[in-house]
């Protein structure tokens, strides 16, 4: 074999990517494949999971065929996924369920009957009860029963698709330990199933994977799978890990004090630790492995943040895209452009962006709200609102972790995901959070954390920090601004107080009747 290549493959919620890597970190070739989202009833999102599987087979073919790499010399493989959703398999690696999405939020009743033991779960997890793995899988067991006993394993879909690739059967369901924040029933830092959750929930052990390691060869290419993708059979495939682990990697957060805003579908926010320490108090943030097992991370997140762009986009913007497509641009950056020109604060006007609800904390009634709302704002206030929203968030975020790690200095935010485009957007970042925005040579990082991890995984690689270090290059710089960062402060102080004081507002709001059926 000649000098080898890498795949990494991101089971995202909006599409799928693979990508070939030398053994340098250069991209040699990509291909992308949407995916497609149902929504059989209010509050439910769901995907197929034979479409993780063909979307991943139809675009690592296509990355070969780009790429004129000889399937002979790619060494290993390696997936990424979302990671708060759960599927099911069979004993046989059948889907007994449609996979249920990290976006539905059909088991809200069930994060509610978590939420007596919530500071036990935080401890031993690392996460509150929300819109993941234990809710669900308890929603499953209580309102489809008769599923439930056919269900051999929970599984993600990085897990379901690297498994049916290497013609995994049941017993083999597997789930790596950057997955485990979000998996309610687990001990996070001895990376094992905890016996009191299980008994509190009566789960069935029996019915969850076995916790690996990410870099662990779980198999290798079957015959079948080959045919499907064009790679050799016998191909090493590596566990791989949650999306936001691998972006992680991939974009070197392998140091304390630097963090990293992946702008994307959700608006997540990461910040790079030594030290375990959950958020019992404040109940927000999630404290997750990163990929290199001495580091973790603290995480918050915007359940959908990136989305509600995309509703304006589609719902408020026709005349936009029409301008947009006459001008040959991207419609966000004719938005942005009319953003540009209102001031700071909008005049006053604050968006709360939890169209799906809060995540952490949980709080499932909670919507979006545009605030202060005048005569006087336009369409472009309503959208620049809507970007500083995720600022005032993210500064949430930063000073419970402060509170929690006080000797912790925040270093820089480096920003990727197709939001990190936006200049307006990451200036209003680093100018609410008083931290510089760093943007990087690539949008998507995450395909790249999965090839690092599919040769360290095979031993081309015998440094994972290093090796990602090594790959990352700056392309900009976003320096904040003292004025703007001292300006902002207050509307970070009525921001978080918005969602405590309008708690029971929403609350009301969820419990109003439905119209009658109509005649």
């Amino acid at each position: 074999m000649r000098a080898p290549y890498l795949i990494g493959v991101d089971l995202g919620t909006t599409g799928t990517k693979a990508a070939v890597f030398d053994v340098s970190g250069n991209l040699i070739a990509s291909a992308y494949e949407e995916s497609t989202l149902y929504y059989p009833r209010p509050g439910w999102v769901e995907q197929d999971p034979n479409d993780f599987y063909a979307a991943s087979m139809r675009t690592i073919c296509e990355c070969l065929e780009k790429s004129h790499v000889h399937p002979r010399d790619v060494a290993a493989i390696a997936f990424d996924g979302q990671m708060a959703g759960v599927g099911t398999i069979d004993a046989d690696w059948n889907t007994p369920t449609p996979y249920d999405s990290w976006l539905d939020t059909r088991c809200k009743p069930y994060i509610e009957m978590m939420q007596p033991y919530t500071d036990l779960i935080i401890e031993r997890t690392g996460g509150p009860p929300s819109y993941c793995h234990g809710p669900k899988i308890l929603w499953w067991k209580h309102e489809q029963p008769e599923v439930f006993t056919r269900v051999h394993k929970f599984v993600v879909p990085v897990c379901y698709t690297a498994g049916r690739m290497a013609g995994l059967k049941g017993n083999d369901a597997y789930i790596d330990y950057t997955h485990l924040n979000f998996a309610s029933f687990c001990d996070t830092v001895k990376c094992t199933w905890d016996a009191e959750l299980l008994s509190l929930f009566e789960v069935p052990l029996e019915k969850l994977p076995r916790i690996v390691p990410p870099w662990e060869i779980i198999g290798r290419v079957t015959e079948d799978a080959a045919r499907d993708c064009g790679l050799l059979a016998g191909t090493p495939i590596a566990a791989g890990c949650g999306d936001q682990a691998a972006g992680l990697l991939g974009a070197a957060m392998v140091e304390p004090g630097i963090a990293l805003d992946v702008a994307g579908t959700a608006s997540v926010l990461s910040i790079c630790t030594d030290r375990y320490v959950p958020d019992v108090r404040h109940r927000t943030l999630f404290t997750a492995h990163l990929v290199p097992p001495d580091l973790w991370y603290a995480l918050g997140y915007i359940n959908g943040g990136g989305l509600n762009l995309r509703w304006f986009r589609d719902t408020l913007a026709q005349e936009e895209k029409r301008q947009a497509i006459q001008q040959g641009k991207s419609v966000y950056a004719l938005l942005d452009e009319m953003a540009s020109h209102v001031p700071a604060g909008c005049d006053s006007l604050i968006f709360l962006p939890h169209l799906g609800g809060s995540v952490c904390p949980s709080r499932p009634d909670l919507r979006g709200l545009w605030l202060g709302f005048t005569w006087g704002h336009t369409k472009a206030h309503l959208y620049r609102a809507m970007l500083e929203a995720v600022a005032f968030e993210y500064a949430t975020y930063m000073g419970i972790e402060k509170s929690l790690l006080p000797d912790l200095h925040f270093k820089e935010v480096r920003v990727i995901g197709g939001g990190a485009v936006s200049p307006l957007w990451n200036q209003i970042k680093a100018n609410v959070l008083g931290v510089p925005y760093v943007r990087l040579n690539r949008q998507e990082y995450a395909v790249q954390g999965a090839a690092i991890l599919a040769g360290f995984a095979v031993g081309v690689f015998d440094d994972l920090k290093a090796t990602a270090r090594r790959f990352v290059q700056e392309t900009a710089r976003i320096e904040p601004r003292a004025e703007y960062h001292v300006f902002y402060q207050p509307f970070v102080v009525l921001y978080a107080s918005l969602m405590k004081d309008w708690d029971q507002v929403f609350h009301r709001l969820a419990e109003l009747p439905t119209p009658p059926a109509a005649l």
